[in-house]
């Protein structure tokens, strides 16, 4: 898909709403979100998995079936929900947050906010609301609606509390050649742009867990994951899975809008890791 904006000034801007105006969303901008989610390649991953999203209108966290939905307070006069289904295994997860982010980014040049969620909802009145299957689960959510710009205090403090504007630096995620050098963006040469998209990106707690070393030649840029211990083990999935497919998301949507081409491919480098906690991912590869 094309944006009409930027998108990578829609990815230095976004922030998360949690907070939304009392004002209806648009029917024209309903119209245009469930036109996109009927485009069977805007659901369709880079490594070949397909997943769904469900558009649910609520009043009052209430939907059009009467049930309720549960957020735990943190979301306030939320209009819709977009609700991710997915199956709970490596790849279709991050094909997945691949797809949903994008979509996600899309929503945002709407002018409608939106908030990733993995944890912080009651899955079980999801799946009360949406068409599901042997196998699915819902991996993520994020509400939607128009920002309510004077009432944000709770998501200040939220972004506060988080440390969501605390974003690593270059030096402690990025690498030349291997995990003994760091990568600078003097030397990142045509991927500074979209490698500089990926520290922006959102990631559950805030913990970028992404690591990303850039071949000698320039022409192969290798995604890993440092996962944090037993961080989601009581959700039944591995939550930071989804900030690797919305790192590639930023990346290559960055590209895209730069005229750099390159493809996405599941070849293991075999580099020596830092620790046991780094895993490979994929990799991209200049066209």
């Amino acid at each position: 898909m094309v944006f009409d904006k930027s998108a990578i000034d829609i990815m230095k801007k976004r922030q998360s709403i949690r907070t939304f105006s009392s004002q209806d969303i648009a029917a024209s901008h309903i119209q245009l979100i469930q036109d996109y989610l009927r485009v069977g390649e805007n659901l369709m991953g880079p490594l070949g998995e397909k997943g769904k999203i469900q558009l649910v209108h609520v009043t009052n966290n209430v939907t059009d079936k009467g049930i309720k939905l549960g957020t735990y307070g943190f979301i306030k006069n939320p209009k819709a929900y977009l609700v991710g289904i997915g199956k709970n295994n490596k790849y279709s997860l991050i094909d997945f947050a691949y797809t949903f982010h994008r979509l996600v980014l899309y929503v945002e040049e709407l002018g409608l906010g939106t908030c990733w969620m993995g944890g912080t909802f009651n899955r079980d009145s999801f799946e009360k609301e949406i068409d599901m299957v042997e196998g699915d689960f819902i991996p993520c959510i994020t509400p939607i609606g128009y920002p309510n710009e004077k009432q944000r205090v709770f998501d200040k403090a939220v972004r506060y509390v988080v440390k969501a504007d605390n974003k690593k630096t270059w030096d402690k995620m990025f690498y030349d050649t291997a995990f003994e050098q760091a990568l600078t963006k003097e030397e990142s040469g045509s991927l500074e742009i979209p490698i500089e998209m990926v520290r922006l990106g959102p990631s559950a707690s805030n913990k970028q867990p992404w690591r990303l070393v850039l071949s000698e030649d320039r022409k192969q840029c290798h995604f890993y994951i440092e996962h944090t211990p037993n961080y989601s083990s009581k959700l039944g999935y591995d939550m930071q899975l989804l900030d690797m497919g919305i790192a590639m998301c930023q990346f290559e949507m960055a590209c895209k809008e730069l005229n750099i081409d390159g493809k996405w491919q599941v070849k293991e480098p075999n580099m020596t890791v830092p620790n046991v906690q780094v895993e490979y991912i994929v990799s991209w590869l200049d066209k």
